[in-house]
């Protein structure tokens, strides 16, 4: 085989590894995101329970660097103590340790297994929790596919007269072999990656045991400056978690490399096969950082806050105030477009898919003040509200000039209905400040809190509102038939679980429980305000099927 032929083949080997590993992360997002969003707030007050579930949600979403940017917003938004995030992050990276281990393993029989099974599911339902289950099923039975391919794909480097020869000078340069391994990590942006395919190296002779222990060394240290590379431009509480990770795992790479290289260790203890020792190392140099990092973890943060500001950036107050000033000063309403309805009305959607945004940031903001609120970020919620009543008077505005102009059939169309979605964005603005504020407000005041089993019934509701919300923002760009029928059918679905939620609700207060007495028309009224909203958000769907002929009166027709 000729170099050019292995690199092709070892180039799409790695691209279904990342592309598999995409897809089983975003399917468990979308499924799970916002569940697993809410179990992590829960556990992140105590460090053990923090390590562990950033563990438990790195294996689920096979990348730490997902949980390092979830962990360092939750640190922001002031949700959780750096300390505990921090410790989170480092249970996160036992975790993808572990996935290269499980993955390690022979799991070819699932590859036919996983890939049909998802595939029946994702073409068998329209829910979106089936579909995306049967898209983390395909990406696992893809993943494995990966791993075969480049074990088949390096076989031929066995009797390579050039490969030896590179091999043995990064055995002579463990520095160099160390940077090649960082820096190529941080383009895969993917440490998973990275360790599997020294492991695939490893298992069939190509590198050394010891070698492979240098280059999973710098997999780590070029692992733990994505995130704070991807965070680099955020508010400075924002990368306090990232750069904590920064400074415990890349410190911790380079002491163990120069560990390594003097005292030149035994790796008997990492078990006899070569790709076991690399496997094996990896989790041990994750462990040892989480343990020896418990006790440091206050050293750590302080250090990691001193370098923050020495960084400079404005204060997060300061940032929003910025933030909020220049959306309300820069437009895509361009008025030179007028005498151009079409145009005009293409910028009427950009602005109205801004006014979506912040509208889904709102949204998002609500749940957390349920869990956690002061005055100061009630105030602030309310005041991104003025900015979304701003943006409706402009569009609406700016859509009464166009209609002075002459426009086609389907132009006069497009104009009313992004009229009547700017309405109903405006109208979910108003009930999470005037009413859902209220609830939290309420709720602070009297120092009451939801039971375990209210608050998970109300997380999920909400997680379903805000799935939809998406749906129905990228249909307001899309107009896809496929995602306006799944709207509809989510809302149908929403009315079903709204009333087994009261149901249980009203269940729990039949026996007494007093958490849910003290809570229970906070409970039932934000519910049936997160129904209202969806249902407003589900009326995008209405003109695109009744376009297409899907809509029989107000209902959806079957098939």
């Amino acid at each position: 085989m000729s170099g050019s032929v292995f690199f092709l083949h070892m180039a799409g080997a790695v691209a279904l590894l990342l592309w598999a590993t995409r897809m089983v992360r975003t399917g468990v997002e979308r499924a799970y995101g916002n569940v697993l969003r809410q179990r992590l707030r829960q556990t992140l007050g105590n460090p053990v329970l923090a390590a562990l579930t950033g563990l438990a949600l790195s294996i689920a979403l096979q990348s730490s660097t997902a949980v390092t940017l979830l962990i360092g917003s939750f640190a922001g938004l002031g949700i959780v103590t750096g300390l505990s995030g921090i410790l989170a992050v480092r249970g996160a990276e036992v975790g993808s340790a572990l996935v290269v281990k499980i993955l390690s393993f022979d799991l070819t029989l699932l590859v036919p297994l996983c890939i049909l099974t998802g595939t029946v599911i994702f073409l068998a339902t329209e829910r979106r929790q089936w579909r995306q289950f049967g898209r983390i099923l395909v990406g696992v039975g893809l993943l494995i596919l990966s791993l075969e391919m480049m074990g088949e794909a390096s076989e031929p480097l066995r009797q390579s007269t050039i490969v030896p020869l590179i091999v043995g000078y990064l055995s002579d340069d463990p520095i160099t072999a160390f940077l090649l391994a960082a820096v190529t990590t941080y383009l895969f942006h993917s440490s998973i990656a990275a360790v599997l395919l020294l492991t695939t190296f490893a298992a069939r002779g190509i590198v050394s045991p010891e070698l492979g222990i240098v280059m999973v060394l710098g997999v780590n240290l070029g692992s733990s400056f994505i995130a704070p590379m991807l965070t680099r431009s955020s508010p400075p509480s924002y990368r306090i978690v990232p750069l904590g990770n920064l400074l415990m795992r890349g410190l911790g790479s380079v002491v163990l490399l120069v560990a390594f290289i003097v005292f030149d260790p035994s790796l008997e203890r990492l078990g006899s096969d070569p790709a076991d020792r690399i496997i094996h190392a990896h989790i041990a140099f994750n462990v040892l950082i989480l343990i020896v990092g418990i006790p440091l973890s206050g050293l750590i943060l302080k250090a990691t806050q001193a370098l923050v500001s020495l960084q400079g950036g404005a204060e997060d107050d300061k940032v929003d105030q910025d933030e909020e000033i220049q959306m309300a000063e820069t437009s895509a309403l361009d008025v030179s477009a007028l005498d151009t309805p079409h145009q005009a009305l293409a910028n009427v959607t950009r602005e109205t898919v801004r006014m979506c945004e912040t509208v889904e940031f709102m949204l998002c903001r609500i749940l957390e003040l349920y869990e956690k609120a002061d005055r100061k970020s009630i105030a602030a919620l309310a005041a991104v509200d003025d900015t979304v009543d701003r943006r409706h008077a402009a569009i609406k505005l700016y859509l009464a000039r166009i209609t002075r102009h002459e426009m086609t059939e389907d132009d006069a169309r497009r104009c009313q209905e992004l009229l009547g979605v700017c309405v109903k964005l405006e109208q979910v603005g108003d009930i999470i400040v005037r009413n859902m504020l209220a609830h939290v407000q309420k709720k602070m005041e009297r120092g009451v809190e939801f039971t375990s089993e209210g608050w998970r019934e109300l997380a999920g509701f909400h997680a379903s509102v805000l799935a939809n919300a998406r749906l129905a923002f990228n249909l307001l760009v899309t107009q896809d038939t496929e995602t306006a029928r799944e709207l509809v059918m989510e809302k149908d679905r929403l009315r079903d679980v709204e009333k087994e939620t009261s149901q249980r609700h009203f269940e729990r207060l039949r026996q007494g429980t007093e958490q849910s007495v003290e809570t229970s028309s906070i409970h039932l009224d934000t519910i049936r305000d997160l129904k209202q909203i969806n249902s407003l958000l589900a009326t995008f769907a209405y003109p695109v099927l009744e376009e297409r002929g899907l809509l029989s009166g107000s209902r959806l027709k079957a098939g």
